[in-house]
Formats: C-alpha cells, sequence, structure tokens
C-alpha cells in the first residue's frame, strides 16, 4: 500500500542514484500524455486512490538517479513524433534528470524479468559493473540457461540514455 503516486510525487527522489519501478505500465501510443505507471489504487483500508503515476506527473518530477528502471511491460515504446523522437514514459523520466533508463520493449514475463533483474542488480552492485555491462551480462546469464534461452525471456530490455 505504501507504492503510491502521492508517495513518488513527495519523495525527494533526487536523493537517489537507483529507482525501481516493479509494476504495470499503460503506454499510450496515439495519445502519449496518457502513459502512465500504475501504482496502488487503494489505501490500507481498501478505499480508492489515484495510483496513475502520468507522464505529466513523470515530467515534473526531479532526479538525480544514475539508473531508472522501468520493470514493466512495453515501458521503452511510445508515439514516435517527428523532430521529437519517441514521446513516452522514457522521454519523461530522461527529462526528468535520469542519467540512464532501463525500460521494456514488450511484454515481459514476470519470473524472467525478477530473475534478470535480481542478476542485473547483482552484476551492478556487487561486481561494480556498469549498468549497460549488468545488464548485458544479465541477459547473457539468462540466455545460457534452458529455461530462459528463448530470447523473449532475457531481451526486452534495453538500457536507454548514458550507458557509460
Amino acid at each position: 500500500f505504501g507504492a503510491t503516486r502521492d508517495a513518488v510525487l513527495t519523495t525527494h527522489l533526487r536523493d537517489y542514484r537507483y529507482i525501481h519501478f516493479a509494476t504495470h505500465g499503460i503506454v499510450d501510443s496515439r495519445h502519449p500524455a496518457l502513459s502512465a505507471l500504475i501504482l496502488s489504487r487503494y489505501d490500507a483500508r481498501g478505499a480508492p486512490q489515484d495510483g496513475f503515476l502520468r507522464l505529466h506527473d513523470i515530467f515534473n518530477l526531479e532526479l538525480g538517479a544514475d539508473v531508472v528502471v522501468l520493470s514493466a511491460c512495453e515501458t521503452a515504446l511510445g508515439r514516435d513524433v517527428r523532430g521529437e523522437g519517441l514521446l513516452g514514459l522514457t522521454q519523461g523520466f530522461m527529462y526528468a534528470g535520469a542519467r540512464s533508463l532501463v525500460a521494456s520493449l514488450w511484454q515481459v514475463p514476470d519470473r524472467a524479468t525478477a530473475e534478470l533483474m535480481t542478476r542485473f542488480y547483482s552484476y551492478m552492485l556487487t561486481d561494480g559493473m556498469r549498468p549497460v555491462d549488468a545488464l548485458r551480462e544479465a541477459q547473457l546469464s539468462l540466455a545460457g540457461e534452458r529455461r530462459f534461452s528463448h530470447p523473449y525471456y532475457w531481451a526486452g530490455f534495453a538500457l536507454l540514455g548514458d550507458w557509460r
């Protein structure tokens, strides 16, 4: 219940180097402003609350994160606007100050994503790898296992932004 829109909007996210959203995402390619991350839609008492962290909310965040991870389906997608590029969640987080962003290109399976993220953070935080290298190693690691060998399980995530 603590993963609320208000918690994101009132936390000084500038103080965090790594920000991870493990949730569902809505990417509207026709109307990018309607794209959002879905957070808790109910409080601890069961009362409904606005759980949509919309694109305009994201644009207004003040981030200083080295890496923001959007561990949700199709978060790297958006609307290709001529002269502007891809308008969607990724642009919002980059504009808000994320140095790099890990996002997905398709509907990613939960179990494989959890395993990929565990390895990604281990390579990055324990082994000291750069985010781009940690993601690559995590993907190669999953690809080397029989149950996750198909690219569907490990290739859906890409790192955008500062790869150094």
